[in-house]
């Protein structure tokens, strides 16, 4: 549960949830189109049925669209999840690369910072920061 909080958090911080959002979106709508142009299809279920194992699986083959449209829609479909999974993937990944680049950098600092009263630090202070240091070479 704290690592879906942290993603949904990072997604937000990055605005790739309106990426994800209107990925959602166009799905909903490529599967009410398909529902409108196939004859195959008699639900919106399995419109979105299809979309969504055209989307995640590239198609199962229980549902199949038969009109040009639906294969162009479908062709669509493919390339987006694509495109969207390889951007959030991206997203996510420089967030996370940013976050601890940050990290040490502070962590450097405050040692740097405590290098330089050196003569002002005490024995246990002095201690912490050689932890630190053994820490940064690891």
């Amino acid at each position: 549960m704290k690592k879906l909080k942290i993603l949904r958090g990072i997604l937000k911080k990055t605005h790739a949830n309106s990426i994800i959002l209107g990925f959602i979106v166009f799905i909903l709508i490529c599967g009410f189109a398909v529902f409108l142009i196939e004859p195959n299809i008699t639900s919106y279920f399995d419109a979105l049925w299809y979309i969504y194992s055209v989307t995640f699986t590239v198609g199962l083959g229980d549902v199949v669209v038969t009109t040009a449209l639906g294969k162009i829609c479908s062709v669509l479909i493919s390339i987006y999840a694509l495109f969207v999974t390889a951007l959030a993937t991206g997203v996510v990944v420089s967030f996370y690369n940013r976050c601890v680049e940050q990290q040490y950098k502070e962590t450097r600092e405050a040692i740097l910072d405590k290098l330089s009263r050196l003569p002002e630090l005490s024995k246990e202070e002095l201690e912490a920061i050689s932890d630190k240091v053994k820490n940064l070479k690891q």
